[in-house]
């Protein structure tokens, strides 16, 4: 039953997994921060636009008319779910491809001289298009982890920033380490020197609402594929900085679409059309949990996002209190639950076996984990890890069930 939006209702996951086909297989699946399962309120709209309006968008006919509605939809209610203004989103493959563009776009706010701040704890996909300006005469600094805590340190910043500098380039949330960045702050001290911030939310978009203007971010790229979507991601910019950067779409589209100036070319339609399914999914576990709508798409995902976060913790809690009790495994970041301080991502190695030897033990208990670098290569050579080899990886989000978590510590317990 609904309960009043004063009281946070515990997070009925039984319902939250009826969206979920995929969750039927019978595997317990811990690849989430691979790419998250998609509910059927995304799959249905994919089905009805290829069967009713596989057209170009746009047009005096029905099928062309419904398509430009639909790719309207999508693109309102995703910058309405991360609390940007319309034509602020810019919706594209993936988010290497969307940082790769926007590399170039910024073009006009660097000289040769100006310094830019990236860091070893990113995916490589918030790290190497930035690194590769230096060609273009622009000085890249590295903002390092604590090696022990695999943490980026403010202190460490302030050291860093100086007039020169135009762009600190960091993320929200590691992919590996699941230690959750204060962007607020990041960010409030990077304006103070007077420069923008590029962050990465893929890791943390999954976990938490965002709300870009609440941390008055200048530049927030996510994997919507990683938020229950289509295999699609965005990047969010200030309107005032996309009408800044460099066009890379065709000349003749003009400031009044200055998501799409920047966006060189367009995403497929379909898949564009199915993002207003993630909302329908999100809006009906509101609907399910609370008695009152919010005055704002947004507000009502921070309320879907609280239940979210707490049954997470509860998942951390359990996974960690078992890691804790192996004296031959060293986890790769925080081991605390909380939610303020962590997302449900574990990485892990173990001492003296290879982690490519653990997914395929776990396997024959039909669960399902991966090994490697995810793309944060930087950081497994910071740590001293094997490269290739990498980390033991299980990541959750709300639609893990405790019983999931439960096959997981007992598939590991054979072997660790």
């Amino acid at each position: 039953m609904p309960t009043s939006n004063l009281v946070t209702p515990e997070l009925d996951v039984g319902f939250v997994r009826s969206f979920f086909p995929n969750l039927k297989d019978g595997w317990a699946f811990f690849e989430n921060a691979g790419g998250s399962y998609v509910p059927k309120t995304v799959i249905e709209r994919v089905t009805t636009y290829m069967s009713e309006m596989q057209v170009q968008p746009g047009g005096a006919f029905e099928s062309g008319r419904r398509a430009g509605e639909k790719r309207d939809e999508a693109e309102r209610l995703v910058a309405e779910m991360i609390n940007a203004d319309e034509g602020e989103v810019v919706i594209g493959p993936s988010t290497t491809t969307n940082v790769y563009v926007m590399s170039h776009a910024v073009a006009p706010f660097l000289t040769a001289g100006d310094e830019i701040i990236v860091t070893n704890l990113d995916h490589e996909a918030n790290s190497g298009a930035w690194r590769r300006l230096e060609r273009t005469g622009v000085t890249v600094k590295e903002w390092r982890v604590n090696p022990d805590s695999v943490e980026l340190e403010i202190g460490e910043l302030d050291t860093l920033l100086n007039e020169r500098t135009r762009l600190v380039c960091f993320p929200h949330c590691s992919n590996v380490a699941g230690g959750i960045n204060d962007v607020a702050a990041i960010t409030a001290k990077v304006h103070q020197a007077g420069a923008l911030v590029f962050v990465d939310g893929v890791a943390y978009a999954p976990h938490r609402a965002v709300d870009v203007k609440a941390l008055d971010i200048d530049f927030y790229a996510l994997s919507l594929y990683k938020l229950y979507g289509p295999h699609l991601a965005l990047v969010y910019g200030k309107r005032d900085l996309l009408l800044r950067c460099e066009p890379q779409n065709h000349f003749f589209i003009g400031e009044d679409r200055p998501a799409l100036r920047v966006n060189a070319g367009y995403p497929p339609h379909e898949s564009t059309a199915a993002l207003p399914g993630i909302v329908d999914y999100l809006e009906a576990v509101h609907g399910h949990h609370f008695e009152q709508p919010e005055n704002s798409l947004n507000e009502r995902l921070k309320c879907v996002f609280s239940l979210f976060a707490a049954h997470e913790e509860k998942l951390s809690a359990r996974f960690l209190d078992f890691l804790s009790t192996k004296s031959n495994v060293r986890l790769i970041g925080r081991d605390s639950p909380q939610a303020a301080q962590r997302a449900p991502t574990f990485s892990f190695v173990v001492k003296g076996m290879k982690s490519a030897n653990l997914p395929p033990l776990a396997a024959n208990s039909r669960v399902a984990i991966k090994n490697g670098n995810f793309y944060a290569y930087r950081l497994m050579e910071t740590l001293g890890l094997e490269l290739t080899d990498g980390v033991v990886r299980a990541s959750m989000v709300h639609y893990t069930a405790m019983e999931d978590v439960d096959r997981l510590i007992a598939a590991l317990d054979e072997t660790l």
